[in-house]
């Protein structure tokens, strides 16, 4: 295992971080404080409680999780992208590193960055609503693993993609409105049978069910099925990492 290449290329991309760090940091977390203000003021005057929880406290793990997904996604996919865009990934490749060793360095450093934001969210939503964990190793568990598969996701998003268009359509279009009907703000088990089944078919339900679960001890699937399905997941894209270094999709050309 080359620990220097992966130190560097780790170093590189968590020095980009401070230097956009309004980008990086501030506006991600401005963007979610947002979200909590205006949903727990304007859905939290209608909706006091959910399964015996202030409405503005339930809502914090999605937003938590919300802001997880999206930030690793974005970060993993611009990461390895702009060398891409500027022929710089070819000097990577070329270098003594493996793919094993490039993945680890881009994906550990955008989930770093995302795991950052979402640690000063949860510190900042305790200054607005009182929180409660019951089950603090869970909580780190499904925090970092939802921040390592959505950071493989967004490698994966960062090599397909040809264009800035593409960089955006999948975190804009696709995970942002999944984690929107994935029960951040509701818990499923509001809605009619019919809808329950249909919203079990999105992936976020999981890890949203399963990070609220290690808040309140309150889900709307297991915790076996909630952890299973991350775990799922996270293989998935490993296993679409290593068929693209295998086959050099999008790199050697």
């Amino acid at each position: 295992m080359n620990y220097h290449a992966i130190k560097a290329i780790y170093y590189f991309e968590m020095a980009r971080t401070v230097r956009t760090i309004m980008q990086s940091i501030v506006s991600p977390v401005i963007s979610t404080v947002l979200y909590f203000v205006v949903f727990g003021a304007a859905i939290g005057s209608r909706i006091s409680e959910v399964d015996g929880i202030s409405y503005g406290a339930f809502i914090v793990p999605g937003l938590i999780m919300l802001s997880l997904m999206t930030q690793s996604l974005s970060n993993a996919s611009f990461g390895i992208y702009f060398p891409q865009f500027t022929g710089t990934i070819f000097e990577i490749l070329s270098a003594p590193v493996s793919f094993l060793e490039i993945t680890i360095a881009f994906v550990g450093a955008a989930a770093t960055k995302a795991v950052l934001v979402g640690v000063i969210i949860f510190i900042t939503a305790s200054f607005f609503v009182p929180l409660e964990v019951q089950h603090p190793v869970w909580m780190v568990t499904f925090f970092l693993l939802t921040a390592i598969t959505f950071a493989l996701l967004g490698f994966i998003i960062g090599i397909w993609a040809d264009n800035f268009e593409k960089l955006q359509f999948v975190p804009l279009l696709v995970v942002t409105p999944l984690a929107f009907l994935g029960g951040s703000f509701y818990s499923i088990n509001m809605l009619p049978p019919f809808w329950q089944n249909v919203t079990l078919l999105n992936p976020v339900v999981y890890l949203i069910s399963g990070f609220r679960w290690s808040f309140y001890g309150q889900a709307d699937v297991s915790l076996g099925l909630s952890l299973t399905m991350t775990l799922v997941f996270l293989t998935a894209c490993l296993a679409i990492i290593w068929w693209i270094f295998k086959t050099g999709y999008k790199l050697k050309a």
